[in-house]
């Protein structure tokens, strides 16, 4: 009798065919941890002025928030109910507080170090990860995240959305990808984790274009990525380009959205950690197709078409 086949084992250590954020946090801390989003209140250049009104063409913040996530309430409160929530199912979890709606470095040193600092003093946060825009750092604001990593888990997320310029400018993100790079590297030298959120979908874009993402990526120093695909939310100036330029959009199948996942992760380095693959919003926010998935069971299908395939992240990667 044969011995039966086990399962392959991957250089990020586990039989997973793609290096998935919980298993690494659970690597690094001895549990599983959570993310918790938090509303701080911040605004974004892109909305008051300063660069520009009205945000990013896609932006709603409301297709992303939780419902324990409110401005109204002090970053300590929402944590607890936070906890809270998940706590019942998962009584052992660790807890990252995550400033996630709008730009979550947009305002002063000390104001930034109160909010962050506050965070930690909850019972069972480990760390904060803080989303923001890559024009909205700067080196005082890093100096004291280095100083800061070196007692807690500190990630910093940039909304990258897009490595071509061309689609940056046309989705109103009043940023270009070389000042994602900067900031990228000036976070990384600093010893600061760095994850970047990649939309897949946005007009004007090929599957190649789309494939090729991760080649640049792979030249950075990034940590962790997070991919959604296009998401067309009512009465947001995308719905408005949507309806007069149908022939720009890609409205992916769930196959052909799965064949586009795959085809990154084979591209895609080893040591980069994969948070998402997709964003549900609340099917009433909705304009463009529903795939009628929730997340868990899209990366299901990712993997058992992996599995199928035998193709694993990075298989294609080659250092350049």
């Amino acid at each position: 009798m044969s011995a039966p086949v086990s399962d392959p084992v991957f250089p990020w250590g586990h039989s997973r065919r793609f290096n998935d954020l919980s298993g690494s946090l659970k690597k690094q801390f001895g549990s599983r941890v959570q993310k918790l989003s938090v509303d701080a209140g911040f605004t974004c250049p892109n909305r008051d002025g300063t660069k520009g009104t009205g945000g990013c063409t896609f932006c709603n913040n409301k297709s992303f928030s939780p419902h324990y996530c409110s401005a109204s309430e002090s970053v300590t409160d929402q944590l607890h109910q936070g906890i809270r929530f998940f706590a019942a199912k998962y009584p052992d979890n660790k807890y990252l507080a995550y400033f996630q709606s709008y730009t979550n470095t947009y305002g002063e040193l000390a104001l930034l170090k109160e909010l962050y600092e506050e965070a930690l003093r909850v019972e069972g946060i480990v760390g904060v990860v803080i989303g923001t825009r890559p024009d909205c750092i700067f080196p005082e604001l890093l100096d004291y995240l280095k100083a800061l990593s070196e007692r807690v888990y500190v990630s910093l997320e940039f909304g990258v959305e897009s490595i071509w310029d061309k689609t940056l400018e046309r989705i109103n993100r009043g940023h270009t990808f070389a000042e994602s790079v900067a900031a990228i590297l000036a976070s990384s030298e600093r010893g600061i984790k760095t994850g970047v959120h990649m939309i897949l979908g946005l007009p004007g874009e090929s599957i190649d274009m789309m494939v090729q993402q991760a080649d640049e990526l792979n030249r950075l120093p990034v940590d962790m990525v997070k991919f959604h695909q296009l998401q067309i939310i009512k009465n947001t100036c995308i719905e408005a380009d949507f309806q007069v330029h149908p022939e720009d959009f890609i409205s992916f199948t769930v196959e052909e959205y799965i064949n586009l996942i795959i085809a990154i992760l084979e591209r895609l380095r080893p040591d980069i950690v994969v948070e998402r693959f997709a964003s549900v919003a609340p099917p009433d926010l909705l304009s463009n197709r529903r795939w009628g998935l929730k997340n868990f069971e899209l990366v299901a299908k990712i993997e058992k078409e992996m599995t199928r395939r035998d193709t694993w992240q990075g298989r294609l990667f080659r250092q350049v």
